[in-house]
This record gives C-alpha cells, sequence and structure tokens, in this order.
C-alpha cells in the first residue's frame, strides 16, 4: 500500500522530494542542485502542459521523446539538451532504488555531443608511457612519478605542479590536494605510485618544498616544476614510446577515470576524486563507458600489467 500510494502522489512532490535529498543528504556541489533544479522543473512544466495532475506513472518513452523535441525546438545546444536528460535519467533512477515503478532510465538515450572527444589509453599503451623514462637518472625518475601519480589519481596537472612534500601521507597512503589555501579533498594512493614518489625523493640531495622540482638549468628558489614542463615532458615520452594516439596530462587523468568507471566504481564516487562541482562533467566518460565491454577493457589492463 506505501508503495502504491508513494507512486501516486503528483509528481511535483517526487521531484521536491529528490531536489531536496540532492542539497541536503546527497553532497552534491550547489552548482549541481542549481543546474538540476532547473532542469527537473522545466520538465515538471512541460509535462503539466500535457497532463493535468501529472503523476510519475506518467512519464513514458513517449513523453520523453515529445520533452526532447521540445527542447530541441527552443534552441538549445546538443550538450545542454543532455544535461536536461541526464537530470531526469538521474531522478527515475533515485526512485526506482525506493522501490517505486517507473520508467528504466536507459530508455533515456543522451544526445552525443559531437566535438566531445575523450583521449584515453589502454593498459598497453599505459604500460609503454610508463617504461619510456631514463631510470638511472634523476630527472628520468621524477617523471615516471609524475606519470605514476597523474594515472593512479587523475589529478589535474595543475594540482600536481603545487604539491608539496607535506601533501604526501606515506603512513595512510593519501595524497591531499590544497586549493586556495583550504584542504578540498584527499585521495588514496596506490602503492605503486607511492613507491615510485619514494624512489624519487630518496634519490634527490634537497630538502626543498615543492614534490617535483627542476634539476637543470634553474636558478636557487626558481624550482618548482611548471605545467607547461610537465606537459612538455609527457610528450616527449609518447614520441619516445611511439604512442600514436593524443597524449597529455589530461589523457592519464580520463584514463584514470575510464579505468574505475569500468570496474565499476560509482560516478558520484568518481566525480569526488576527479575533484568535478558538477556531476555532468563526470559523465561525459559514461558515454565511452558505456560502449566498451568491461572484459575487453580489463584484458587490455591486464595485458598491460597493471590489473
Amino acid at each position: 500500500m506505501a508503495e502504491a500510494a508513494q507512486t501516486q502522489s503528483g509528481l511535483s512532490e517526487n521531484i521536491f522530494e529528490y531536489l531536496d535529498f540532492l542539497e541536503f543528504k546527497g553532497h552534491f556541489s550547489p552548482l549541481t542542485v542549481r543546474n538540476y533544479t532547473l532542469y527537473l522543473k522545466r520538465f515538471l512544466n512541460f509535462i503539466s502542459n500535457k497532463v493535468r495532475n501529472p503523476k510519475i506513472s506518467d512519464i513514458s518513452k513517449t513523453m520523453i521523446e515529445n520533452y526532447r523535441a521540445s527542447l530541441g525546438s527552443i534552441g538549445l545546444s546538443t550538450k545542454t539538451l543532455g544535461f536536461h536528460l541526464i537530470a531526469l535519467r538521474s531522478f527515475l533512477k533515485w526512485e526506482k532504488r525506493k522501490g517505486i515503478n517507473v520508467l528504466n532510465a536507459e530508455e533515456i538515450s543522451v544526445p552525443k555531443v559531437v566535438g566531445s572527444k575523450v583521449d584515453f589509453l589502454s593498459g598497453e599503451g599505459v604500460e609503454k608511457l610508463m617504461n619510456a623514462p631514463d631510470l638511472d637518472s634523476l630527472q628520468g625518475k621524477r617523471d615516471k612519478a609524475i606519470m605514476e601519480l597523474l594515472y593512479s589519481t587523475g589529478l589535474r596537472v595543475s594540482e600536481l605542479a603545487n604539491l608539496d612534500r607535506e601533501n604526501i601521507d606515506f603512513v595512510k597512503k593519501e595524497i591531499t590536494i590544497i586549493r586556495d589555501g583550504r584542504k578540498q579533498r584527499s585521495i588514496f594512493l596506490s602503492l605503486r605510485a607511492l613507491g615510485w614518489i619514494e624512489n624519487y625523493l630518496k634519490s634527490r640531495k634537497d630538502r626543498k618544498k615543492p614534490l617535483f622540482i627542476h634539476h637543470k638549468g634553474m636558478k636557487e628558489g626558481d624550482t618548482r616544476l611548471t605545467v607547461r614542463s610537465i606537459q612538455r615532458a609527457i610528450l616527449k615520452y609518447k614520441k619516445k614510446a611511439a604512442i600514436e594516439s593524443e597524449v597529455t596530462p589530461k589523457t592519464l587523468r580520463s584514463s584514470f577515470a575510464i579505468d574505475l568507471l569500468m570496474a565499476g566504481a560509482d560516478t558520484k564516487g568518481v566525480q569526488e576524486m576527479l575533484g568535478h562541482k558538477n556531476i555532468s562533467t563526470t559523465q561525459t566518460y559514461t558515454h565511452i563507458t558505456d560502449k566498451q565491454p568491461r572484459k575487453i577493457y580489463r584484458a587490455f589492463h591486464k595485458k598491460g600489467g597493471r590489473s
């Protein structure tokens, strides 16, 4: 009886209950809550013009197709239209988890955004890149640690460049990201990445604060490795490893995210690790993982020796 009563409650009540959940219990950013509120209110206005006192059971595949056409008619970009549909899918999934009989969220297809190509590496490609540095040199050890850290944490290159020694906790095996002088998030480190960082730091003779520094041609005090220097280093190893696809720090960040999603990680958890303010940014990667059979992707990683 409880389920039936809840199913037949007004759609507006269902939607606002979900928005309250996002704001007060879901730990979503204010930006995500604001956007989802806009998107779901727009859908509520649309369906209210089609059905008097709409209920959640009125959400059908035909209704969604009509809504999609309506969004297209007001000149929304494909990307923005996709965000509206993603919000609706998330709402339906939430209701489904509560035991409510609703339209299967997977029946709402999200349009592919032209130009939204995401570059990422297979496990084999990652191994080629990681094996490129000369580990007999201090610079090579540094670059090996940088790439292992990027791939195992999904850090932004700017976040990595700003790291200090004190941001690494070797006991807890985690790294703390500081932004604007305040702790933003903590990320667990793989033993592999942690080992290469430790190897690099033990090879240094200095006690300078930055985690990654220049080792050639820099004046005293001007030693922190820059974002541009990291980008150039990765490009150098891409060429050395004869990898044909584009490889940048962003490629390793994307590879990290896709690897987690392929392994079954929750999108919300991946969002937190990547530091995305809006979950729709993280959901960009789900379009790729939906198309890639997990067993094939895992085979790539197993072949690369990182499983």
